[in-house]
């Protein structure tokens, strides 16, 4: 086989958010696997440090970069170091996501609900302008957002998770239609499905993880799409 068969992604630079577990860490080491050099963001050192010496372990290479998201400042203080480095960034996941307590609308916490907004939209609105320009010099590059089912079928007691899923992919394939004609950008949703992770634990607490999913089928999957010729707006959703 050709280096580009085992390694589609060679030469090839990532960006996965939320990637000390669960799905972000699955994507991180099967986009590793592919050849692309992986920068790991999440707020725990000990987590990333994990996943990197995985990726190294399967014949990749990957960067950490410990921080919170919800400092918006250090969004682009990461972009400036990144960008100082490489000249390009050819594939955004973003991935890092709050849950929040499940409640009926009216009981929504305030305060624990602007913490949930800030992650899952204004974060990723952050870190798609900071990397825009670096985005738009790559040659093939790929906004992938991580979405979830009640973000279209509206479900009792998740309306604040499902509001800020709905808003995340309106904020990008925006962004795409924006793009589309003046780069080579792509953007890309992603329902995962019922997966086994810490955020699905904590929804459904009564759930056997045994009879879902493992987070790697994701990881496979998102790979598959950004080595795709999926086109812009894409959607795809993750069975067993």
């Amino acid at each position: 086989m050709t280096d580009v068969a085992n390694k589609p992604l060679a030469g090839k630079l990532a960006l996965v958010t939320g990637a000390s577990r669960g799905i972000g860490a699955e994507t991180a080491v099967a986009l590793g696997s592919a050849g692309a050099h992986v920068i790991l963001v999440a707020r725990t050192s000990a987590g990333l440090e994990e996943i990197e010496a995985r990726i190294h372990e399967v014949g990749g290479s990957a960067t950490i970069a410990p921080l919170d998201l919800i400092d918006g400042e250090s969004i682009g203080r990461l972009a400036n170091a990144i960008a100082g480095r490489w000249q390009a960034l050819d594939i955004l996941v973003l991935n890092a996501a709050l849950l929040g307590s499940l409640a009926s609308v009216p009981a929504i916490d305030t305060k624990e609900f602007a913490k949930v907004i800030t992650l899952n939209i204004s974060a990723n609105q952050a870190l798609i302008a900071a990397f825009d320009p670096l985005l738009r010099a790559s040659q093939d590059a790929r906004v992938v957002a991580l979405t979830s089912s009640v973000a279209k079928t509206p479900r009792p007691y998740w309306g604040g998770y499902a509001a800020t899923k709905a808003a995340l992919e309106a904020l990008v394939l925006a962004y795409g239609e924006e793009v589309k004609n003046i780069s080579s950008i792509r953007t890309h949703i992603v329902d995962p499905g019922a997966t086994r992770s810490a955020m699905r634990a904590k929804a459904f607490p009564g759930e056997d993880p045994a009879t879902l999913k493992g987070p790697e089928v994701v990881g496979r999957a998102i790979l598959d799409l950004v080595t795709s010729d999926a086109p812009d707006g894409h959607r795809i959703r993750v069975e067993a």
